[in-house]
């Protein structure tokens, strides 16, 4: 599974389970919508008011599973911000052209963008009785 077919196979998907620590150090997962930059960042929108954005904020560590169906996944590892300015614009492009009616949620009261900026990212295939996995970190991500 070369680097752009990972990405594909991210970028088929909608959803994901995003999962964050309480301050008091309790696993809390969320579903969110999603969108994958060609650099395997994530995005998505949420409510600032929410647990994990303030789960995010205090320790920006964050794990995501991308398809769980077909008995393929992306497990993912990455550090979440709040990006602004230009690369906000940037991210809203991809994040938009994935879901059309997130321009409508712009004007929601508390609404906020997070960026998920890849650490590690595992594939796995479990079809047909036999196992093909793969794993990325950062730098293998970044490369050309």
């Amino acid at each position: 599974m070369t680097r752009t077919e990972v990405l594909l196979f991210m970028r088929s998907h909608l959803l994901a389970v995003v999962a964050t620590a309480s301050a008091e150090g309790a696993p809390q997962a969320a579903v969110v919508g999603f969108a994958t930059t060609e650099q395997f960042e994530l995005v998505f929108d949420t409510l600032s008011t929410t647990r994990k954005v303030s789960n995010l904020r205090r320790s920006p560590k964050v794990a995501v599973v991308i398809g769980w169906d077909a008995e393929q996944t992306v497990q993912y590892e990455g550090m979440a911000d709040e990006p602004t300015g230009l690369e906000l614009e940037r991210l809203k492009r991809v994040y938009f052209a994935q879901f059309p009616d997130g321009p409508s949620r712009q004007a929601w009261p508390d609404i906020t963008y997070v960026r998920v900026r890849p650490t590690w990212i595992r594939y796995s295939d479990f079809r047909d009785n036999e196992t093909y996995i793969v794993e990325y970190t950062r730098e293998q991500l970044v490369e050309s």
